[in-house]
């Protein structure tokens, strides 16, 4: 399955599918957050590390532009924001290079561009009345696998509902 649409009609929406994303997750993923501010990008991605295990605050990014998360399986996610970011070189001075993640969820990726590892799952979210609507699209073959398993969860049956599949 490469493509997944649905409406969240809420932040409660958001976290599910955070945590629904967390529970069928590959070993190894880089996501891209996309939307605009408030979309719900940092909802999201603090949903599927708090599903992860991470304990304690998850902050957002904006700042430090990167937060790394140990995770209970030994290795690290990793949540960056790029969206102060000039150009895509200023990246060379956060170690990213040190390959220690399992896990990136990047918010504001086309500002990294270049710099990053390949895409296996774009997330695309936009304000909808007083949801969200989102789009999540295989980008590689771990990328519409997992797709495939986060589709068959029960409990986000009604979630996909009617919604467009591919």
């Amino acid at each position: 399955m490469s493509q997944l649409s649905a409406h969240l009609a809420d932040a409660q929406a958001t976290e599910s599918l955070g945590q629904a994303l967390a529970a069928v997750r590959p070993t190894r993923a880089m996501v891209q957050l996309h939307g605009d501010l408030g979309a719900g990008k940092s909802t999201l991605a603090r949903a599927l590390l708090r599903a992860l295990g991470v304990t304690g605050p998850i902050r957002s990014p904006t700042y430090t532009l990167v937060e790394r998360y140990p995770l209970s399986t030994g290795d690290e996610a990793w949540h960056l924001d790029l969206y102060r970011i000039g150009q895509a070189g200023e990246l060379d001075f956060l170690g990213l290079d040190e390959g220690g993640a399992s896990l990136w969820l990047v918010e504001w990726p086309e500002r990294g561009a270049g710099a990053l590892p390949p895409v296996d799952l774009d997330v695309e979210l936009a304000v909808d009345g007083e949801g969200r609507s989102v789009t999540l699209l295989g980008r590689s073959q771990p990328g519409r696998d997992w797709l495939t398993r986060l589709s068959g969860l029960p409990q986000l049956q009604r979630l996909f509902a009617g919604s467009q599949q591919q």
